[in-house]
């Protein structure tokens, strides 16, 4: 049986182990970390990726534990509102709504349904041979014989930076983020405000829990004593829920990292045996809300074209060019919101929630008539 190495547990990763798997391939996935304990984060899984997710029959499983992204938009920190949708609006126009749920959530669906035996925790990747598919264990004399490595390493990819050494490194976006899962009872809608260069977002997940998250543009690398502070500082005055679920948050669990996105793409996603997926492949802004979507889009169509029968060389090359020309687009456009939500000119910042007021005055399927590209892909 053909055999196939995984870089990297992530999403990207388990969702390429198992679209691989339904495929015919024996597969390894190789995890850096002692456990699969993902960060304290929310995640918004878009129709596309849940098209994805039923590949692998994991969608509607997903569907029953996410909250539903209900009546949504984007707001100004008073409270008005400069856009508005609905659930209803994004099913009756892609088949299926945003879903939201905890990243964990969805990293523990997907590892139940691994391959017994596939996955090796505690094991990082020293090098891998792009030619023979040659996978070195670092710390050991251990090398493992693949046919097909698929590295879904993430935005740091040793790999991508191995196989395509002068390509130039992520750079950073220029807003540092931060996120939290916070209790609180009652009902909380969705919706993502945009201030002066600051930006609040806030999902409701099941459970009575609520992910927000929030970006400010600062120099690289800076650090508060205390982030939850930070945020009363620089969000205590928005329109409400937003000072509750700060006062809420648990300040111990309050994540903060800094940005970074790949401008210009690798000349290919694939190189000898060895295909990038995901922030591997791609690293992007989270503006629209598809990384994790594209990596999982990544996973499908990759197993679909390589064939556990034939030499993997043809159909990496199929796989490369789709998806280099499906999420180019898709970076530079995330990157070019998250250039919007950075202005901080008083003038600038009028006109560009005048133009989306206008916008969203023209009702839901013109709002969300931008989101075709994205939404609209299928398996």
């Amino acid at each position: 049986m053909a055999h196939a190495v995984v870089i990297g547990a992530g999403i990207g990763g388990l969702t390429a182990t198992l679209a691989l798997a339904r495929k015919g391939w024996s597969v390894t996935v190789l995890e850096q970390a002692a456990s699969l304990e993902p960060v304290g984060a929310g995640l918004a899984v878009a129709p596309n990726a849940l098209r994805a997710l039923d590949v692998i029959g994991a969608g509607d499983e997903v569907r029953r534990l996410s909250a539903i992204q209900g009546r949504s938009g984007i707001r100004v920190p008073d409270g008005r509102w400069l856009s508005r949708t609905t659930a209803e609006d994004a099913a009756a126009r892609y088949g299926d709504p945003i879903v939201l749920l905890a990243r964990s959530s969805l990293v523990g669906i997907l590892a139940e349904r691994l391959p017994q035996g596939a996955l090796r925790l505690n094991t990082r990747v020293e090098s891998v041979d792009p030619a023979t598919g040659r996978v070195t264990v670092r710390g050991t004399a251990e090398t493992i014989e693949a046919d097909l490595v698929v590295a879904a390493d993430g935005i740091r990819s040793r790999t991508r930076s191995a196989l395509f050494p002068g390509h130039p490194a992520p750079v950073y976006a220029g807003v540092t983020s931060w996120r939290m899962i916070v209790p609180l009872a009652g009902e909380t809608g969705a919706s993502e405000t945009w201030g002066a260069g600051l930006v609040f977002g806030v999902m409701p997940l099941v459970g009575g829990q609520v992910y927000c998250y929030a970006t400010a543009p600062v120099p690289a690398g800076l650090r508060a004593a205390d982030e939850r502070d930070e945020l009363l500082r620089l969000f205590g005055r928005w329109h409400d829920p937003i000072p509750a679920l700060l006062a809420a948050a648990d300040p111990e669990a309050v994540l903060r990292h800094d940005i970074h996105c790949l401008d210009a793409p690798p000349p290919a996603f694939h190189a000898g045996r060895v295909a990038l997926l995901g922030d591997a492949a791609h690293p992007m802004t989270p503006n629209l809300g598809q990384g994790a979507c594209q990596a999982m889009e990544d996973a499908v169509v990759l197993a679909e074209r390589v064939s556990p029968h034939d030499d993997p060389a043809a159909g990496l090359a199929v796989y490369s060019r789709e998806r280099l020309a499906r999420t180019t687009p898709i970076v530079r456009r995330s990157r070019a919101i998250g250039r919007l939500t950075r202005w901080r000119n008083p003038l600038a910042v009028t006109l560009r929630d005048g133009a989306m007021r206008a916008v969203g005055r023209f009702g839901p399927n013109v709002a969300m008539r931008q989101f075709d590209p994205v939404f609209d892909w299928r398996p």
